[in-house]
């Protein structure tokens, strides 16, 4: 099968066109910028490059392709993230999730594309009461934190879009692993190991994790099924920040994070990266393991920290 990646060069998009070149299928990966072109080629990638809010040059593109799947992992999130400016910080990523969806199902149509399948979050469920761990049928988010409302419209104008186009939506958790920002290099890797990323409040917020491995392996097992609709990409341990950033310390071989109660983080963490670490939610990934037939290679971050942060 011709596989036309947007968004090729990604924390996932590397090993997703790995993979998808290993599995035989013809790669067509495109990227905004012509120093990532090299990297595609390296892995046996037809490089594309290309403005994915250029309409027209994104039409041509995937127009010359003649793909049969059209992969959606369109993102521009910077590799360090201010909590206290995510309405700025995500501002590029919600236009390619609304805007670059619309030209990139514009486009596939156009050129008969069969498949679509695109990249959301698992993190966008309407709160349920703690402990609550989301299933793909919740509601998703009605009433989300100012600094998060944009973001959470965006994605969910995004499902809407490929779910009527007839496609799948790939609910990932947060990445972890070489190129995401959980890992020995990444943002949160690095100030886990500075002790500069300290547990606010009881740590009690719970986020559902995948290596970037996994999330691409549940990406190609997707692409073979023919069913639609949304599944959650995460791994099979739900954790409280209690538990998950002392656990990367550890791997990191780092001190122990230090605790600062919610009033005193708040300042600099803005009110959404405190309501993250102490009232976020995980998802469940029974769904896509059944439906998908994917088995996650680290079942539980426990042990993807410790052998494959990179």
């Amino acid at each position: 099968m011709k596989v036309f990646v947007a968004g090729a060069t990604g924390a996932i998009g590397r090993p997703l066109v790995r993979m998808l070149v290993a599995d035989g299928h013809e790669v067509v990966g495109m990227t905004r910028t012509a120093a990532k072109a090299h990297a595609l080629r390296e892995v046996g990638a037809e490089p594309v490059v290309c403005d994915a809010l250029d309409a027209r040059t994104v039409a041509d593109a995937i127009a010359r392709a003649q793909p049969q799947a059209l992969i959606h992992q369109l993102t521009a999130i910077p590799a360090r993230l201010d909590p206290r400016r995510i309405v700025r910080d995500f501002a590029l990523t919600d236009r390619l999730r609304t805007e670059g969806t619309r030209i990139l199902l514009d486009a596939a149509r156009a050129a008969g594309v069969q498949r679509i399948l695109a990249q959301s979050i698992a993190f966008i469920y309407e709160p349920g009461p703690p402990g609550t761990v989301h299933v793909e049928s919740d509601r998703l988010h009605t009433r989300p934190p100012k600094q998060f409302a944009r973001t959470v419209s965006a994605a969910i104008e995004l499902e809407r879009q490929v779910r009527e186009a007839g496609g799948q939506v790939l609910r990932y958790g947060y990445f972890y692993g070489p190129g995401s920002s959980i890992s020995r290099t990444g943002a949160i890797g690095t100030d886990v190991a500075r002790r500069r990323l300290p547990v606010v409040g009881g740590g009690t917020g719970v986020w559902s994790l995948i290596h970037v491995d996994d999330a691409a392996c549940a990406t190609v097992a997707a692409l073979a099924r023919e069913a639609t609709g949304a599944y959650n990409i995460v791994d099979d341990a739900p954790a409280p920040v209690a538990e998950w950033v002392p656990g990367l310390a550890a791997a990191l071989g780092a001190p122990r994070p230090l605790r600062v109660p919610a009033w005193l983080a708040r300042p600099l963490a803005g009110s959404y990266g405190v309501m993250t670490m102490t009232r976020a939610q995980g998802a469940s990934n029974s769904l896509a393991k059944r439906e998908l037939g994917w088995q996650p290679r680290y079942p539980s971050w426990r042990e993807g920290f410790a052998r494959g942060l990179g």
